[in-house]
C-alpha cells in the first residue's frame, strides 16, 4: 500500500497503461491496490486460452472477450470505487494522438511489440508525457523511466534487427532444425493453407527442372476426381521426393556438403495406409476447429516424444487430411500459422521433421517444434509481478517529480553481487538520436533507379516507424497521407510513388534533404540523400543504406545453449510479433551498483510491421521474448544523468 505521501501525489492524477497481458494484468491489480484511482487501458487483444496460465485475471469463461474489458471487470469486483476505462483498440488507432495523451500525467508500457513501443515513445515525447517502460522473458525483467529533458527516450539506444534467412538456405540447403521449421510455416504451410495468390518461393524451386513451367504452378492444386489420401501422397511425394532430386540435380551445391536423400511416400507407408485408432470422428464432430488432432486420431499422445521418420510421415498425411475435411469452406486459402492451433503445430512439426530426415538433420519433439516455431521462453508469471510491482513504485516517483531517485531496473536470473533486482541511474539522451534529439539521418540509395515508393515502403515506414507520412523536397510537397485529400492530391501522390526519386516533380538527388514528418506522431526528420550506384544483393538487400538510425546488428545464438528459464532456441535472432521485451546487460566493466552493473544495455524487440524482403525469410515470434546476449559492450556506453 502506499504511504500518505504517496497517496496525495496519486490523487486526481490519470494513468494510461498500454497493454493488458502478461505485465499488464499484474500491472492493473498493482496500480488498483496501491491507490491509483484513475486508469485508462488500451489493447486491441481478445483472450487466449495460452493466456490462462500467468494473465490470472482471465478465466476459461472470458477466452474470446476482449482482455482490456474483462481486466477492468475482475478488479472492479475487488476495488469498485476506482475508475477504469478500457479502450478494446490499436494503439495506434488516430483516436489516440497527441491530444489524447496529454490527458495522462503519466503513461505505463506493457506492449509486446517494438512497433508499437516506438509509436507511444513519439506520443509521449510530442505531448510531453513520463513514459515507464518495460519486458519480461522468463525470469528476466527490466523496467526504464523517459521522460523528456530529463532521461533518453525509448529510441536513443540501437535495437537488434530480425534475423532473416536467405531464400537458398531455406529451400535448398537447410543445416538446422530452424530452417526446416521456416520451411514447414513459412513456404509449405503458407503454400497449402494460405493465400494461393501470394508469391512463394516453393513455386520457383519447383520447376528448377520442370519440362513445364506450369507444373509448378498447378502441382499445390487438388486435381478433379482426386480423393485426399491421393492429394496428400502426391504433395508429400512432390516435396520430400521430387525436390530433393530437383536441389541433387546442381552437383555444385553438394561438393562440400552433406547430399539429402530424397523421401517418397511409398517408401515410408508402403501399404499406403495411414492407420486411425478410431478418434476421427470424434475429431470430425467437434465444434473447436483448434482443437482438431492427428495425434488424437492416430492414438500418439504424448507431445515431448521424438517421433520415427514412419510416425512423422502418418502425422502429416493425416493432418494435411483434417485442415480439408474440417476447414475447407471456413478457412483454407485464407489460414495463417497459429502456435495455438493443435493440428498446424501437429502439421509443421511433421514436415520439418520429414525435411530434416531428408537432411541428416536430429529430428525434434512435437513439444521442441512448437517452442521454436513459436521461439517460445515460457513465461514465469512471478516475473510479470516483481515488474509490475517496479513499474508502479516509478510510476509514483514520477507523479512525486522524485527525479533523483528514478532508476531503470532489472530483474536478474541469478544473483549479481547478492542482488536478484539491479538498479541503474537513467541516462541522458543520445545527442544523434533522430527521435528526440532531431539529428538528421544520412540514406544512400541509387537516386536514378530507386523509385519514391520503395522510400516510403522501406525507410520511412519500415525502419522509421511513421504511418501518416508528409514527405518534402524545400517547399514541394511529394507524398501525403490523410483522409481529408481530395481525389485529384490521392491520384497526384499515387502517380510520385512510381516516379524514380530523380523524376519526381521536385527532384531527389545526391545532396539535397528530404523532410519525413508524421502528423500524427507529431515527429520531424530529415534524410541526407547520397546516391550510390551499385549496392551488395546479400549485405543490402533493400538497395539503400540508413545511417544514424538506431538499430543495431543481429546477434545469433547457439542452438542448443540454454536462456531464459531453461528452455532453447533456435541460431535465429527473430521477429517479435507477441512478446514482452526485455533490455539486458551482458556482464563488462566493473562500476559501482548504483551506476551499470553490467557494462551495456540491450533490447530485444522487434518491429512487427510486416515488410519482409524478397530474398529472406523471418522467424516470427509468437510468445515471451527469448534473451539475446553477447553484443559488444562498447555499443551502448551511455553517459549517465547527473
Amino acid at each position: 500500500m502506499a504511504s500518505q505521501q504517496q497517496f496525495s501525489a496519486l490523487k486526481g492524477k490519470k494513468v494510461l497503461m498500454v497493454g493488458a497481458g502478461g505485465i499488464g494484468c499484474e500491472l492493473l491489480k498493482t496500480l488498483a491496490l496501491s491507490g491509483f484511482q484513475d486508469i485508462h487501458i488500451i489493447d486491441m487483444d481478445t483472450i487466449e486460452v495460452s493466456n490462462l496460465n500467468r494473465q490470472f485475471l482471465f478465466r476459461q469463461s472470458h477466452v474470446g472477450q476482449s482482455k482490456a474489458k474483462v481486466a477492468r471487470e475482475a478488479v472492479l469486483k475487488f476495488r469498485p470505487h476506482i475508475k477504469i476505462t478500457p479502450y478494446h483498440a490499436n494503439v495506434k488507432d488516430p483516436d489516440f494522438n497527441v491530444d489524447f495523451f496529454k490527458q495522462f500525467n503519466v503513461v505505463l508500457n506493457g506492449l509486446d511489440n517494438l512497433d508499437a513501443r516506438r509509436h507511444v515513445n513519439r506520443l509521449c515525447l510530442a505531448a510531453e508525457v513520463p513514459l515507464v517502460e518495460s519486458g519480461t522473458t522468463g525470469f528476466l525483467g527490466q523496467v526504464t523511466v523517459h521522460v523528456k529533458g530529463r532521461t533518453e527516450c525509448y529510441e536513443c539506444q540501437p535495437k537488434p534487427a530480425p534475423k532473416t534467412y536467405p531464400v537458398c538456405t531455406i529451400t535448398s540447403t537447410p543445416s538446422k532444425f530452424v530452417h526446416c521449421i521456416v520451411w514447414a510455416k513459412d513456404l509449405l504451410f503458407a503454400k497449402l493453407f494460405g493465400d494461393k495468390n501470394q508469391e512463394n518461393d516453393l513455386n520457383v524451386h519447383s520447376s528448377d527442372v520442370a519440362s513445364s513451367s506450369e507444373k509448378a504452378e498447378y502441382v499445390f492444386e487438388r486435381r478433379k476426381d482426386e480423393d485426399i489420401d491421393q492429394y496428400g501422397r502426391r504433395i508429400y511425394d512432390h516435396v520430400f521426393g521430387y525436390n530433393i532430386e530437383v536441389a541433387l540435380s546442381n552437383e555444385e551445391t553438394w561438393k562440400n556438403r552433406t547430399r539429402p536423400k530424397p523421401i517418397y511416400s511409398s517408401d515410408v507407408l508402403p501399404n499406403g495406409l495411414v492407420q486411425q485408432n478410431g478418434n476421427l470422428d470424434k475429431n470430425c464432430a467437434t465444434d473447436d476447429l483448434s482443437s482438431v488432432s492427428a495425434m488424437a486420431s492416430l492414438g500418439m499422445k504424448n507431445p515431448q516424444d521424438i517421433w520415427s521418420l514412419m510416425e512423422n510421415s502418418r502425422i502429416f498425411l493425416e493432418a494435411f487430411k483434417l485442415f480439408f475435411m474440417k476447414r475447407e469452406k471456413q478457412e483454407i486459402g485464407n489460414l495463417t500459422f497459429d502456435k495455438d492451433d493443435q493440428l498446424a503445430v501437429e502439421f509443421v512439426t511433421a514436415a520439418a521433421n520429414i525435411r530434416a530426415s531428408s537432411f541428416d538433420i536430429p529430428l525434434k519433439s512435437l513439444f521442441e517444434a512448437k517452442g521454436i516455431a513459436g521461439n517460445i521462453v515460457h513465461a514465469v508469471a512471478t516475473t510479470n509481478a516483481i515488474i509490475a510491482g517496479l513499474i508502479v513504485t516509478e510510476a509514483i516517483k514520477v507523479l512525486q517529480s522524485d527525479t533523483k531517485n528514478y532508476r531503470m531496473t532489472y530483474c536478474l536470473e541469478h544473483p549479481t553481487r547478492k542482488m536478484l533486482l539491479m538498479p541503474v541511474e537513467p541516462f541522458e539522451a543520445n545527442k544523434s538520436c533522430y527521435v528526440c534529439s532531431e539529428t538528421p539521418l544520412k540514406l544512400e540509395i541509387n537516386t536514378r533507379r530507386a523509385k519514391l515508393r520503395d522510400f516510403v515502403e522501406k525507410i520511412v515506414k519500415a525502419k522509421l516507424g511513421m504511418y501518416f507520412p508528409l514527405i518534402m523536397h524545400g517547399s514541394a510537397l511529394l507524398y501525403e497521407v490523410g483522409d481529408d485529400l481530395d481525389e485529384d492530391m490521392v491520384a497526384n501522390y499515387a502517380a510520385n510513388l512510381e516516379k524514380v526519386l530523380s523524376e519526381l516533380p521536385s527532384p531527389i538527388t545526391s545532396g539535397i534533404t528530404v523532410t519525413v514528418e508524421d502528423m500524427k506522431q507529431e515527429l520531424t526528420c530529415n534524410i541526407n540523400i547520397k546516391h550510390r550506384e551499385e549496392f551488395d544483393e546479400e549485405k543490402e538487400p533493400d538497395g539503400m543504406l540508413l545511417s544514424g538510425w538506431t538499430r543495431a546488428s543481429s546477434v545469433e545464438k547457439d542452438d542448443n545453449k540454454p536462456i531464459g528459464n531453461g528452455g532453447s532456441t533456435s541460431n535465429a535472432s527473430v521477429e517479435v510479433e507477441k512478446n514482452d521485451e526485455i533490455r539486458t546487460v551482458p556482464s563488462g566493466k566493473k562500476r559501482k551498483v548504483r551506476e551499470v552493473p553490467m557494462a551495456a544495455a540491450q533490447d530485444f524487440s522487434n518491429a512487427a510491421d510486416g515488410t519482409r524482403n524478397h530474398n529472406e525469410l523471418e522467424v516470427i515470434v509468437d510468445e515471451d521474448d527469448f534473451l539475446m546476449l553477447g553484443q559488444d559492450p562498447g555499443i551502448n556506453k551511455k553517459k549517465r544523468l547527473q
